[in-house]
């Protein structure tokens, strides 16, 4: 059975660590502005889905994989940053379009947005480490069902994060006509968000950080 305690403080957790910008965010939000908010539900799709897929994972032994061959972490880590390299050069670029013009956008698929959204999610192998360092330190042992613990946690850390990241694809819509009537608006906003998103990749590649255990 899993304690009002532990799900409370997976829940503040989860809510500091989704109110962090990061890679799903930024996605979510181009996304949303630059195809509308039902492009936005369906990548929402796809990065809810990487979040399960990590969390049956972790809780199957993935995270362990991780810990032992340190290489594969690697691997995985260095594919995001070059992913979020290529989004900072798309801004950056002559020419590039900034990801709050939806004219200029190209639209695609529901299957490619939810594809995309799964790739964006898969592609931060810190999830898995999060599941697998946060998670214990609110099951409770002496209550049995480690595994049921687990997965009820990491349930309540993707109920969570829906609910942040809906709010913010359906906000990020109205962002569009505004942005539209201010066509420098929309340059500063390219070069702000492709430097962050550089920014980001660099963090990402640098990071000499290696998964460990819960303490």
């Amino acid at each position: 059975m899993v304690q009002f305690s532990g799900v409370l403080g997976v829940t503040m957790v989860a809510l500091g660590m989704v109110l962090t910008p990061g890679p799903n965010m930024i996605y979510l939000a181009s996304r949303s502005i630059t195809q509308g908010r039902r492009a936005g539900v369906i990548s929402l799709g796809g990065v809810v889905l990487g979040f399960v897929v990590y969390l049956v994972a972790t809780n199957v032994g993935l995270s362990v994989v991780f810990i032992t061959v340190p290489e594969l972490y690697l691997a995985v880590k260095l594919a995001g940053a070059a992913y979020l390299a290529h989004l900072a050069w798309s801004a950056l670029k002559p020419g590039g379009v900034s990801v709050f013009d939806p004219k200029e956008v190209p639209h695609d698929s529901p299957r490619r947005l939810f594809t995309m959204g799964l790739m964006t999610n898969l592609l931060n192998p810190k999830i898995a480490i999060m599941y697998l360092s946060l998670i214990p330190q609110f099951i409770d042992l002496g209550s049995g069902h480690v595994l049921l613990q687990g997965l009820t946690l990491g349930s309540v850390q993707i109920l969570v994060s829906i609910a942040v990241n809906l709010t913010i694809v359906l906000a990020a819509g109205t962002i569009a006509g505004f942005l539209s009537r201010r066509p420098s608006w929309l340059k500063v906003q390219r070069y702000l968000m492709g430097t962050a998103l550089g920014a980001l990749a660099v963090s990402l590649a640098i990071d000499t950080s290696t998964p460990a255990g819960p303490s």
